[in-house]
């Protein structure tokens, strides 16, 4: 069985519908290189996420320039943006909001009035989310779910298109929290940020130790980022793809996966959520990619960032010198065997 969909013939629409993404992506990817030196695959995942309307965790060590690429991101797509500084003493009212008292100066009546919080926005950077206790961390649960928060037993939407994009510091670093396995699951994407090569830091410093600005082209508006999502979910997958998604989300399960030595790797498998984002990834690469139809391999350049926070690494598996991004890559490849046998 082959491994790549057999498409149908594009129609004129479907093909204006590509150039489209296309166009955009370029465009996107242009003006954050205005600001960010490399870093390509991480920018990529950024803009996935953002065609498919879903929230993204960014580990990295500090002075990755994390907090930038959110900005700078913020800026292209010309969306309000707000930014939460995560710190042990936040509160959860200080992302959600609170109700405060207030007095009418016509009747002298008190009563309560909710004063909306930085989460009342396009776009929030939670920074350095893991440096504050679990719960105020929970405090962005429904949000990220529902796209509305509760206070008091009063329900408020938020603006749509509405992303979280956090940045985290590995977890052995000092002052962290891990956070809670609900609330990784609600990020479609972790993207590990890594060191610059050498000629980019060189690029680095020229650039941010020089007298010169960059200013960011806006190049969106909320409608035309609702109308791209839009786009991204209707594009087709074939029933072999779904199966391929399903095979490798159940692979990650205990007594569940066709890999020497699995069982053994892995002590939390993932739910049914990452085969959801490994769809929803694989469309938005394709249409990225000049294509209106779903191929394995779109589901297997995603299933790193789709899976990596999902999964918990078994002691054996530590021991033996395994993390997820390689338990990932051996997942896949066992796959890909299975799909491509006679």
């Amino acid at each position: 069985m082959s491994n790549t969909a057999a498409p149908g013939p594009v129609t004129k629409t479907e093909a204006a519908l590509v150039e489209q993404l296309s166009h955009a992506r370029a465009d996107l990817l242009a003006e954050m290189h205005q600001v960010i030196v490399g870093q390509d695959e991480v920018l990529e995942q950024l803009i996935y996420a953002v065609f498919c309307r879903g929230h993204c965790l960014l580990e990295g060590v500090p002075g990755l320039a994390k907090t930038v690429m959110v900005q700078t991101l913020a800026a292209a797509l010309n969306l309000t943006f707000r930014r939460i500084q995560f710190t042990p003493d936040l509160m959860p009212a200080d992302i959600t909001g609170t109700d405060i008292i207030q007095e009418d100066p016509q009747t002298g009546r008190r009563q309560l009035e909710f004063i909306s919080g930085p989460i009342f926005t396009n776009l929030l950077l939670a920074d350095e989310i893991n440096r504050t206790p679990p719960k105020t961390q929970a405090a962005l649960l429904e949000a990220m779910q529902e796209r509305r928060t509760t206070c008091r037993g009063r329900t408020y939407d938020l603006p749509n298109p509405f992303f979280v994009l956090a940045t985290q510091n590995p977890i052995e670093q000092e002052g962290t929290y891990t956070l809670p396995e609900a609330q990784l699951d609600r990020f479609m994407f972790m993207v590990k940020v890594d060191y610059p090569s050498r000629a980019e830091e060189i690029e680095i410093l020229k650039r941010t130790t020089s007298d010169s600005v960059t200013t960011v082209k806006p190049l969106f508006s909320a409608a035309e980022i609702l109308e791209l999502q839009h786009i991204v979910r209707r594009v087709p997958v074939a029933e072999h793809v779904y199966n391929y998604a399903v095979d490798l989300v159940t692979s990650t399960r205990k007594g569940r996966n066709e890999v020497p030595d699995a069982t053994n790797w892995l002590q939390w498998g993932a739910g049914p959520r990452a085969g959801q984002q490994l769809i929803l990834g694989g469309k938005a690469r394709a249409l990225l990619h000049g294509r209106f139809h779903v191929t394995t391999e779109d589901l297997a350049a995603v299933a790193k960032p789709v899976l990596r926070h999902r999964i918990i690494c078994s002691f054996a598996a530590q021991a033996a010198g395994l993390n997820t991004d390689v338990i990932v890559e051996r997942l896949v490849a066992a796959q890909n065997r299975l799909i491509q046998a006679p």
